[in-house]
């Protein structure tokens, strides 16, 4: 069985994004590696060359940054790396550049590929999402985040980055998939303020245009961290990959989880409160059957 790892980056240094860490946390699985490393700026290419494996190759890309409308670039550069693949692939593991794997699930992510590699009806592996938010000591528990995504995928031409590179669909429908006992760990919203400044002003360009940008972010934009909705501890480890990160990069902060709910609608809190009960999400946008 053949695994091939695959993602897509650029200007990784200078938004801070812990790309070598979301690489290495499943490299260990991966028989190659393919990185879309995009017209960068700021080193980004020689970050991707110096992670130490010969299981990594690199295609270099150029960004078409007239297709800004809804992320659309986002999926079109996933889709560059996954074309990118060696054809005797069975499995390809798609991992954006602010996630990592919990190395303790690499061992039930590889079992899952054996059980379901024979099966025409999985056509893919559906993963768990944690996001942690603000710190690296909180996740974020709401409707507002997304609970499951596929990760990773039978390899077939057919299959492509959809929308804004969220999920996948095959030959245009969506990939029918399992859930299995694994969790994405997404440190895209653990940054501080100016940090996150910097992200949304950088990430909200590839979704709109230069007078949306003027008038939403604009250059004194300060970002507002009362949007989580609702908080709880993280009781867990993180991947041993991104530990060092973590170890350097701790921060001062606070949060008032009664402003937080205050800026819920009563809508979202009767919604959040049936699933708090019944484990039902109401209303839950799916880019995935799942079997």
């Amino acid at each position: 069985m053949k695994i091939a790892g695959f993602t897509f980056i650029r200007n990784a240094v200078q938004n801070d994004y812990p790309i070598v860490e979301a690489i290495t946390s499943i490299l260990p699985i991966c028989d190659e590696f393919v990185v879309a490393v995009g017209n960068s700026t700021d080193g980004t290419l020689e970050l991707i060359q110096s992670i130490p494996s010969d299981k990594i190759r690199i295609i270099e890309t150029v960004w078409d940054e007239s297709a800004r409308e809804g992320g659309r670039v986002f999926a079109l550069e996933t889709d560059k790396a996954y074309q990118a693949i060696s054809s005797d692939t069975d499995w390809a593991f798609y991992i954006q550049g602010d996630e990592c794997v919990h190395e303790d699930d690499l061992p039930k992510i590889v079992a899952a590929m054996h059980t379901h590699a024979d099966n025409p009806a999985v056509e893919g592996l559906l993963f768990h999402y944690k996001h942690f938010y603000g710190s690296y000591d909180y996740v974020a528990v709401s409707r507002r985040w997304y609970r499951r995504e596929i990760r990773v995928v039978k390899f077939d031409p057919a299959v492509h980055s959809y929308k804004d590179a969220q999920g996948f669909r095959k030959a245009g429908k969506k990939i029918h998939a399992k859930l299995i006992d694994a969790s994405i760990y997404h440190y895209g919203w653990v940054k501080p303020p100016q940090g996150l400044n910097n992200k949304v002003r950088n990430f909200t360009q590839f979704y709109h245009d230069d007078a949306w940008l003027a008038e939403n972010v604009p250059a004194d934009y300060q970002f507002d961290y009362e949007n989580a909705e609702r908080l709880t501890r993280f009781e867990g480890t993180h991947p041993l990959a991104a530990q060092a990160r973590i170890a350097r990069m701790q921060w001062p902060f606070q949060f008032d989880a009664k402003v937080l709910r205050d800026k819920m609608s009563l809508r979202r809190k009767v919604l959040q409160q049936i699933e708090d009960w019944t484990g039902w999400r109401i209303g839950e946008y799916r880019n995935y059957k799942q079997i």
